[in-house]
């Protein structure tokens, strides 16, 4: 009870109290007038504490949901137009670029939906993160970029763009079942001294106010996502320590294997919506 009452008083504190609340709305993404997204469909059959889920579009303002309607508008489009350059650009002692291998961007159509997965070979739980540093480590011969360097974000953006429109479909059998098991624990696991899950905001107060804007259901279809906030694309796992972080609990570094699981955990909770790629959020 006594955990339970400390929890009530952090979402208060956190400005989810009062009878603010939006339900999303129920329009249609149409990016550049001709691709049609998938916003909202039917919740997957094994996540328990939501019927319907939402793409965080439909939870933005008016001007925001614009914004990624036209890629002329949306800032994060510069950032791919970086990476197109860095795609091209012969790196490392191999003397490749990612085009000596993989020809056009456009081949990656498809890789972003079913990011994360399980590699075979490495034995492990990959995000599209680790592929491009396999790839320029092993392929190219260059060095690894972290995890939220400017290249490395620009890069994850530029290969979910390719798949803008189709649906995620992570796999959350097999060898990935005990990673998304262990991801699903994070998610309820009440923790920091506010004593919070990712559930208590993203599923139980969707929709409410926290501060100043509506709660989404955090759904990550659009990462990286371009966020007004701080004007620059946003990694997954950089969010994700944003979110720990305000629990006042200690966070665990981007890439690490906690963020992984949590990432196939959260991907599978938007199975079905469309890859956005490049979002706008606030």
């Amino acid at each position: 009870m006594r955990r339970k009452a400390f929890a009530t008083a952090a979402l208060v504190a956190l400005g989810l109290a009062g009878p603010l609340s939006a339900d999303p709305v129920d329009d249609k993404l149409i990016v550049n007038g001709e691709t049609e997204l998938v916003t909202h469909t039917k919740a997957p059959d094994y996540i328990d504490g939501l019927d319907e889920i939402w793409s965080g579009w439909a939870f933005r303002a008016a001007e925001t949901r614009a914004i990624e309607a036209d890629d002329f508008d949306n800032p994060g489009m510069i950032f791919v137009e970086d990476a197109e350059a860095v795609w091209n650009r012969v790196e490392g002692g191999a003397g490749k670029s990612c085009a000596s291998c993989h020809g056009d961007p456009s081949s990656m159509k498809g890789v972003r939906t079913v990011m994360p997965k399980y590699n075979e070979k490495a034995g492990d739980l990959w995000s599209l993160e680790d592929y491009i540093n396999d790839c320029r480590v092993n392929r190219m011969q260059a060095e690894a970029w972290g995890w939220n360097d400017k290249d490395m974000v620009n890069m994850t953006a530029l290969i979910s763009v390719q798949s803008r429109g189709m649906p995620m479909n992570v796999a959350i059998d097999g060898p990935a079942k005990p990673y998304w098991e262990k991801g699903r624990e994070m998610y309820y696991t009440r923790t920091g001294q506010l004593e919070l899950s990712c559930a208590n905001c993203h599923e139980d107060h969707y929709g409410d106010m926290i501060r100043a804007d509506h709660l989404s259901q955090g759904q990550i279809n659009g990462f990286p996502t371009y966020r007004l906030k701080n004007a620059k694309l946003n990694s997954i796992h950089a969010r994700f320590k944003g979110c720990v972080r305000d629990t006042r609990a200690a966070t665990y570094k981007p890439g690490s294997p906690e963020f992984h699981a949590l990432e196939l955990y959260v991907a599978s909770r938007g199975n079905g919506l469309s890859v956005e790629g490049v979002a706008v959020r606030n």
